[in-house]
């Protein structure tokens, strides 16, 4: 293992790993030395207001991750269907002998106050953001101890995994209680030399923040806002005075939380968020 390979010999799990930041984790890890296990519902999901990830997304992961000379395993599954998630982890374990690192990035967000919100808009944020960890670790955590080799497990959460906002009750309940399970996991998986961390990223620039739907709860005084109408008004959130922060920026933090350079590092939660969390 050299100091450019810090995950060599090791295999990532990760879902939502079709686009965006699943795409760049999946990419960045791969560099880093791991050959990446990469699982996404590549599908819409009805009540989410903007478009998710397609097969095509997900075959493009796939060569992306070939191209930096690592092995992949691309599978279709949702995080709502355990069985499927069961099945894809078992066909990867057998393909690859073994699973080091999981990276839960399947996430979805949908906006309106909380008493006008219709069930399915709520249960299906709350399905995919939090029971969709629990399936993913409950479907990657017994091979991972009955191995004995250890390994590093990190939960994507957010900025609004520690504070509130308006319009987006159950996204931030469920960045909230993915907080809340990264340290319950720690104590865990701690005996097994398991590590728990999750990262919290602020704005990403991602599908989920530069969509239209997005793009006009920042700027609701114009019809069709782009991306360039609202980064004013998103680097006021930041000290660091800038509207995002890039996928890859979300990826390096996941890397060291990955690798031995953390091996003492458990139970935390990272922001990733131009100072926006000291404010």
């Amino acid at each position: 293992m050299s100091a450019d390979q810090p995950l060599e010999g090791r295999v990532a799990l990760i879902t939502g790993a079709a686009r965006g930041q699943g795409r760049a984790h999946a990419v960045r890890l791969a560099e880093a030395g791991a050959d990446i296990v990469a699982i996404d519902i590549a599908a819409p999901v009805e009540s989410v207001p903007y478009d998710l990830a397609s097969t095509d997304d997900l075959a493009e992961t796939e060569k992306l991750v070939a191209a930096v000379g690592r092995r992949v395993h691309a599978v279709r599954a949702d995080v709502r269907d355990q069985d499927a998630l069961d099945a894809a982890v078992t066909a990867a374990i057998a393909e690859f002998g073994r699973l080091d690192v999981v990276v839960a990035n399947a996430g979805v967000i949908s906006y309106g106050y909380t008493w006008e919100l219709p069930e399915q808009q709520w249960q299906d944020v709350i399905d995919i953001n939090l029971t969709g960890i629990f399936h993913t670790v409950k479907a990657t955590v017994p091979a991972m101890i009955a191995a004995g080799n250890g390994g590093a497990i990190v939960l994507t959460s957010s900025v609004l995994g520690f504070r509130g906002t308006t319009g987006a009750s159950s996204y931030v309940a469920t960045k909230h209680g993915v907080v809340g399970l990264t340290k319950s996991l720690a104590n865990e998986l701690g005996p097994h030399r398991i590590r728990v961390n999750s990262v919290n990223p602020s704005n990403v620039a991602t599908e989920m923040v530069l969509n239209p739907t997005t793009l006009g709860l920042f700027r609701p005084d114009l019809e069709a806002p782009t991306p360039d109408d609202v980064k004013e008004t998103m680097s006021a959130m930041h000290p660091m005075q800038i509207p995002w922060v890039e996928p890859v920026d979300v990826s390096n933090a996941i890397l060291f939380l990955t690798s031995d350079d953390a091996r003492y590092i458990t139970g935390v939660s990272l922001p990733v968020d131009a100072g926006l969390l000291a404010r």
